[in-house]
């Protein structure tokens, strides 16, 4: 967009997004695309966000955004009321107020190429990348599998990734020997833990994702499958934010903000005084 140039409307930017995540691609279950806004007004800056939070809501009136892409859906569920009393109404009055729309991209750019998963590996600084679950053609799919440039043990491997992914309260944890030599490694921005029978097949030597749970972690182990990697879910989906945003202003030459607004649950991380915190 060139400075006399008006700038894109609503409509132009929600054509671009699903012409780069079609929202075919998308689970059955999921809801994506234009959650709300007047197709005619016009876009100079988008606000980028894994959730539409009121902590990001607060951020995108503070920067001037006329739409908020979000990863996650505000209205993934049912919902009988938006009253302005509840929870997700108080957000999108907030939202129609301040004529901010919102778009919401996410099983569908999970799988896409590049996608999620993609910007968490090269993060990581993971090569020859592959769907860790392929779906359709030209690399689609869930997940990825990519090489290190450089073997590193586990310990070495998981003090890497905590230095290279957003910063969280809850940090990083891994399962498995601290000494087992990792050079192949499968990602998953998200929720991951559907997928460890995928990363076994695949042969890797660790898989990272978030929101792993006790008992399939453990028999997963049990088995010989790969070491695991356990990251707060904002920082495995962080780092689309940051290619989007990319190519957001390449494709539309909108101002673009990222949002570091870390939606993460979890607050505290304590250990107990009789305990040794172990750093990788």
């Amino acid at each position: 967009m060139t400075d006399n140039a008006a700038p894109p409307t609503v409509l132009d930017v929600v054509n671009a997004l699903d012409r780069r995540y079609p929202r075919d691609w998308a689970e059955s279950w999921d809801r994506v695309g234009l959650v709300l806004g007047a197709l005619e007004h016009p876009v100079a800056r988008v606000l980028c966000v894994v959730d539409c939070v009121p902590e990001t809501v607060d951020q995108a009136l503070a920067v001037g955004a006329d739409l908020i892409v979000a990863h996650h859906p505000l209205l993934l569920k049912p919902v009988s009321t938006i009253a302005p009393d509840t929870y997700k109404g108080r957000i999108i009055h907030r939202l129609i107020r301040g004529d901010v729309a919102l778009y919401t991209a996410h099983t569908n750019a999970d799988v896409a190429n590049p996608g999620v998963s993609d910007a968490l590996a090269a993060r990581l600084g993971l090569e020859d990348l592959r769907p860790l679950v392929p779906s359709g053609e030209g690399g689609r799919g869930i997940g990825r599998i990519g090489t290190l440039p450089e073997p590193m043990d586990l310990a070495e491997f998981t003090g890497f990734a905590a230095n290279r992914l957003p910063a969280t309260t809850a940090g990083i944890r891994a399962a498995g020997d601290p000494a087992r030599p990792v050079r192949t490694v499968a990602v998953c921005g998200g929720a991951g833990d559907s997928f460890l029978p995928d990363a076994t097949r695949a042969g890797v030597d660790a898989y990272l994702c978030a929101d792993l749970r006790h008992h399939p972690a453990s028999e997963h182990l049990a088995e010989d499958g790969p070491a695991l990697l356990d990251v707060a879910h904002w920082a495995t989906e962080r780092p689309w934010l940051d290619e989007v945003a990319g190519w957001l202003r390449g494709e539309l030459g909108v101002a673009v903000t990222v949002s570091d607004v870390d939606t993460d649950p979890w607050t505290v991380h304590a250990f107990s005084s009789s305990e040794k915190e172990t750093q990788p």
